[in-house]
């Protein structure tokens, strides 16, 4: 990117968060730019209005609804991986955590995320909307953006939001009987249940996890016969 491209970009970007700041700032929103990104954080009691103006002012023109993904700030900033030493001895994950997830009733756990595109403008923003606890919920967008029906079932699905105001929010990527949301930090890995083909019943049924839990600790293995052979040892090598 030339110098040139670089201002006209940071020009862009200052442009679009002085808008939103105007427009918004005195609904209790606030503005976050960063790596080229404007983020819009909006209360979730002024979702649908924010999000109107966003679609109607002439200055912002954000006509198009990109994506709606849901979030899960339990373990933001925590790692189970330690990778300092990577190139030297590989890396893995300890069996235990090393730290405990956000209390559930945490207001700022979950929240839905919107990425919205202006066709008029050619920019994009990206909207946060924290969602509550323990029962995380905020109004549906759909009769704002119609392409928001089936990205709010798989927030929902994932992460158990609710859309309130959705027509018709049921799973759409695990099964209708599955137990929990799989994309929750507290989730685990080995799920609730597991679930086989019964032939006597003709049917799926779901079982007990028998799944015996286990930690997988990748790691390099830097230890290789083909470089640690002295030069006048045999080798086992076909041909030689």
């Amino acid at each position: 990117m030339s110098p040139q491209e670089s201002r006209t970009g940071d020009a862009r970007l200052d442009s679009l968060a002085d808008a939103v700041i105007e427009h918004f700032g005195a609904l209790g929103c606030e503005t976050l730019t960063s790596e080229g990104d404007v983020t819009l954080e909006v209360p979730r009691e002024q979702l649908l209005s924010v999000a109107t103006e966003l679609r109607d002012r002439a200055d912002l023109r954000f006509e198009q609804l990109i994506d709606v993904c849901g979030v899960d700030y339990a373990a933001f900033g925590c790692s189970e991986w330690a990778t300092a030493d990577a190139s030297s001895t590989g890396f893995g994950r300890g069996v235990e955590r090393g730290f405990e997830l956000e209390e559930i009733d945490d207001p700022k756990r979950f929240a839905a995320v919107y990425h919205l595109l202006s066709v008029t403008h050619n920019r994009r923003l990206r909207m946060r909307v924290y969602a509550g606890a323990p029962q995380p919920m905020v109004d549906s967008v759909g009769e704002i953006w119609s392409s928001a029906g089936w990205f709010e079932r798989e927030a929902f699905d994932l992460f158990g939001i609710l859309f309130k105001g959705h027509p018709d929010l049921r799973r759409i990527l695990t099964d209708y009987g599955f137990v929990g949301h799989p994309f929750r930090k507290d989730f685990p890995l080995i799920g609730h249940v597991e679930m086989r083909y019964d032939p006597e019943q003709a049917r799926v049924v779901y079982e007990p996890v028998t799944i015996e839990p286990r930690t997988l600790v990748p790691r390099v293995i830097r230890a290789d016969n083909r470089y640690g052979s002295e030069p006048d040892e045999p080798s086992d090598a076909p041909g030689s």
